[in-house]
């Protein structure tokens, strides 16, 4: 006999625990479904783990710096079994921690779903059933066609490799790569990235990725767009991987070869045909409220998606308006247009909003102001070694539409064009807000 519930929840990462505030608050009953380990990729696996290398590398960028200020350092070293062994400590309580909060708030079932109805799932041999199946299944790196592909470690390896890499490969030139590249080339591996695309970031503002590229070939990493890789192959400890690059074939030899090429919504094993789910075996198609639009009881939420952004803040946003959609506020639609997201490479490249291809693809008239900060007072102030920025102003309403930043504290500044967007404040108003001066948010008013 099946156990019936009004809120069936798959997956106990942030967009889970989004709808299960909600859904608790409101008096349902709540099933949550997860196979690994609750708080999901981003404080398990991802953006907190990683941040602590990152912290790392920021503290080695300052020591490349050091003279500028007249500052003689020595040669640094890092420790990289104590910096993972660092990062680890300072998550081990999260999957803990998450899962009491997961049990507060409803029944937790260990393992991994399968429809099996378009109001059931079964999991341990088990069969519930619910008013409403929430699909928050988060996100998996996406796996790559090449031969020797299984070769390939993922950023989980990365974060819990104990072993320092003498050189590494990525394989594709995303956000992945990109951050990871600028901490272990900091620390002393040699690093290779390999992108398809002619641009890294290719989603991105592309002035603004070759700002970054530059910065990231300055401190030494080999960067190749619009390549071929032909294959991975073991080759007597190492890993050999062969690329055609300007129409010649190379090999390249690395301690590890990774997958940089992103993540996928973690959603094929789900048996959605059962659940009369329309899908494309990818994305699964979702109204503007985020419900299944050919299941009314199904709603999906967070890295599952592949409409919007995979970020951690995001994905808790979203869960927590499905939380609403179900428990009685329908018709709620999550707005994209002002969502902040940040690489977190050092320095770091932050960006919201359109970028100036997109403004032309729409047709909308935008002034677009780009400035190099590293001769301002803040930027030498602090020896930068890059500090840009673009910025695009609607014409018509003044509205700032886009903001795209490499360096000059890029990670917290573009959080003041965020809030302008999101909130309807006019350039020429935020050009009027005063801030303490001297600081990098004093330079806001001067950047459009």
């Amino acid at each position: 006999m099946s156990k019936h519930y009004d809120i069936i929840i798959i997956g106990g990462g942030n967009a889970g625990l989004g709808v299960s505030a909600i859904a608790a608050d409101a008096g349902k009953s709540i099933a949550f479904i997860e196979g690994r380990d609750f708080g999901g990729t981003c404080p398990n696996r991802g953006c907190t783990p990683k941040k602590v290398l990152v912290a790392a590398a920021h503290t080695l960028h300052e020591i490349e710096r050091a003279d500028v200020h007249g500052i003689t350092v020595g040669e640094p070293s890092l420790d990289w079994a104590h910096l993972i062994q660092r990062s680890q400590d300072m998550i081990s309580f999260i999957p803990d921690a998450m899962a009491d909060v997961a049990a507060k708030r409803g029944d937790v079932y260990k393992g991994y779903a399968r429809f099996t109805g378009p109001d059931s799932v079964e999991v341990n041999g088990e069969t519930l059933t619910a008013d409403h199946i929430v699909i928050a299944t988060g996100s998996k790196p996406r796996a790559l066609p090449i031969p020797g592909a299984e070769l390939m470690i993922t950023s989980d390896e990365v974060l819990s490799d104990r072993e320092q890499p003498e050189n590494v490969i990525f394989i594709g030139g995303g956000v992945i790569a990109l951050e990871f590249a600028h901490v272990y080339q900091r620390a002393g591996t040699q690093v290779t990235i390999l992108e398809v695309m002619p641009q890294l970031l290719p989603r991105l503002e592309a002035d603004a990725v070759a700002q970054l590229r530059a910065e990231t070939e300055r401190l030494g990493v080999n960067v190749h767009t619009g390549v071929n890789v032909r294959s991975i192959e073991a080759e007597g400890g190492q890993h050999a991987v062969y690329v055609e690059i300007d129409g010649e074939t190379r090999r390249l030899l690395a301690d590890r070869v990774v997958n940089g090429a992103g993540r996928v919504a973690n959603v094929d094993s789900l048996n959605l045909e059962a659940a009369g789910v329309e899908h494309d075996g990818v994305a699964i198609k979702v109204d503007k409220t985020l419900r299944s639009v050919s299941n009314p009881r199904i709603y999906v939420a967070g890295d599952a998606l592949v409409q919007a952004p995979q970020l951690s803040p995001l994905a808790t946003w979203e869960g927590r308006i499905v939380g609403r959609n179900v428990t009685g506020d329908a018709g709620i639609e999550p707005d994209y247009r002002a969502i902040p997201s940040v690489v977190h490479t050092v320095p770091a490249f932050a960006t919201v909003g359109m970028t100036e291809a997109d403004a032309a693809e729409e047709g909308r008239p935008v002034s677009v102001t780009v400035n190099d900060m590293t001769g301002w007072f803040s930027g030498k102030s602090y020896a930068e070694t890059v500090a840009w920025s673009k910025v695009l102003v609607d014409e018509t309403t003044d509205e700032i539409v886009g903001a795209h930043l490499v360096g000059h504290r890029a990670e917290e500044l573009v959080h003041f064009f965020a809030l302008a967007m999101q909130h309807g404040i006019a350039a020429s108003k935020l050009k009027e807000t005063q801030f303490a001066f001297p600081t990098f948010s004093s330079d806001i008013k001067n950047l459009f």
